[in-house]
């Protein structure tokens, strides 16, 4: 399985992972917030049509390994962020939708479970993002991915930062995505 996300037009990049099993618990890393904070970001999540759902990410935190500090282009954006959003669809524990509001403007993300014998398949679409969001969103999402795939094995997380900087390299040249 490849494990670079794939862009599926202008606006919308997917994610996919098999990751150890069974579906519930992979269910809670998306849904609750102690859980999710350990590989993406802390924060509370209504799992019902209109619930609210929070996104409190410090991504230092996110591993015990030394971090670079962010690269110059996130030097000037707070350790510690905040974003909001509102449930569009949930039908626990296989699939959650939800909008990304971030300077009044919304991306939507929805998250899909499905079971492969002991394991679990998650999708990851995150759509509606502009030119300027794909490169860093492509290089969050396989990063935070690849340390939730981390978290599920009982390995060490990896550092995020480091991780994030090589993947955005990564997918500016496989996806000819360059900042604006």
């Amino acid at each position: 399985m490849n494990p670079y996300g794939e862009r599926l037009d202008k606006t919308t990049v997917r994610f996919t992972r098999l990751l150890p099993g069974p579906i519930e618990r992979v269910w809670r890393y998306l849904t609750d917030g102690d859980e999710r904070a350990k590989w993406l970001a802390g924060g509370s999540t209504e799992l019902a049509v209109n619930g609210i759902v929070e996104l409190k990410f410090h991504n230092a935190s996110l591993s015990p390994l030394p971090d670079d500090p962010p690269p110059e282009k996130y030097c000037g954006l707070p350790e510690k962020m905040s974003f909001s959003g509102q449930v569009t669809r949930c039908d626990p524990p296989r699939l959650l939708a939800h909008t990304w509001e971030s300077d009044g403007d919304y991306s939507e993300v929805e998250y899909v479970l499905s079971e492969q014998d002991d394991k679990v398949l998650l999708v990851i679409t995150h759509a509606r993002l502009n030119r300027d969001e794909l490169l860093s969103v492509c290089g969050g999402w396989h990063a935070h991915l690849d340390i939730l795939g981390d978290v599920l094995d009982g390995q060490t997380p990896r550092a995020f930062w480091k991780r994030h900087t090589i993947l955005e390299a990564e997918y500016e040249s496989r996806m000819g995505l360059t900042e604006v």
